[in-house]
């Protein structure tokens, strides 16, 4: 588990409400503003909510508890092998290709890819960003406590319908209807259970950040910016991927540094 005792002690449902309070003003704004892009609303803006909320709680954990909260979100060295961060890479997007596929396969008419090459880095920059905003919350100060009582699955079911939960205003102001709305639901809550694992396995907070942000870089290459995105296909090939790595038994979990 953690290798900081007192975040064993933190407590998940105050970080969930005050995410959710922070959060308030940007689904507000999102109608009377707009939108960042053709498929990001005002309200996406809300990622830095979970950081804020970690860094308001353990504030009170006393002197330097908010630098080595910050710290685990970019320690690399963290991870047992470097290896594991090519797996928090690789997985999302594996996901993404494989919904291509099952796309391809069902007979949809789907575009080659569209996005530049030069679009790729900017864009997993970008994402690695929000990212680390929001793993300072979810994966950084939430998962340890739920750890200490609750399996991998379980976490990541408990931290993922939140997490999907908390991005439904956003999808509905970008447009989406009921049924895309249910698949990226589905998504999210397999999503939060690979990265769970992920960071079990990788005993690395910033591998959980290179998943989040690989998950959205998949999206937008999907293929000309997320134009063919069908998230009730992703979702189901991302829930077979989160049931295969949590079905994955190979000794107990490297210790946290």
């Amino acid at each position: 588990m953690s290798g900081y005792p007192q975040a064993l002690t933190r407590s998940p449902a105050r970080l969930i409400a005050l995410t959710f309070a922070l959060s308030v003003p940007f689904w507000v704004a999102g109608p009377a503003i707009g939108r960042l892009s053709e498929n990001l609303p005002v309200s996406a803006l809300m990622a830095c909510c979970p950081v804020l909320a970690a860094v308001v709680l353990v504030r009170r954990e006393g002197r330097g508890a908010v630098a080595r909260l910050l710290l685990r979100v970019v320690d690399w060295r963290a991870a047992p092998h470097p290896g594991w961060y090519a797996v928090a890479l690789v997985l999302p997007l594996g996901v993404m290709t494989a919904s291509y596929a099952v796309m391809v396969l069902l007979g949809r008419s789907l575009p080659g890819p569209r996005v530049a090459p030069i679009e790729v880095p900017l864009l997993f920059a970008v994402f690695l960003l929000a990212a680390a905003c929001e793993e300072a919350g979810w994966t950084a100060y939430a998962t340890d406590p739920l750890r200490a009582r609750r399996s991998v699955p379980v976490t990541g079911l408990i931290l993922g319908v939140t997490w999907a939960v908390w991005h439904l205003i956003p999808y509905a102001q970008a447009g989406h209807g009921p049924s895309w709305i249910a698949g990226q639901c589905l998504f999210t809550v397999a999503l939060r259970v690979v990265i769970v694992w992920v960071y079990e396995r990788g005993a690395s907070v910033l591998a959980a950040v290179v998943c989040h942000a690989s998950s959205n870089v998949g999206w937008s290459l999907f293929p000309d910016h997320g134009s063919h995105y069908d998230p009730v296909v992703a979702g189901g090939v991302a829930t077979v991927v989160a049931l295969l790595v949590v079905a994955v038994r190979r000794g107990p979990s490297p210790p946290r540094r």
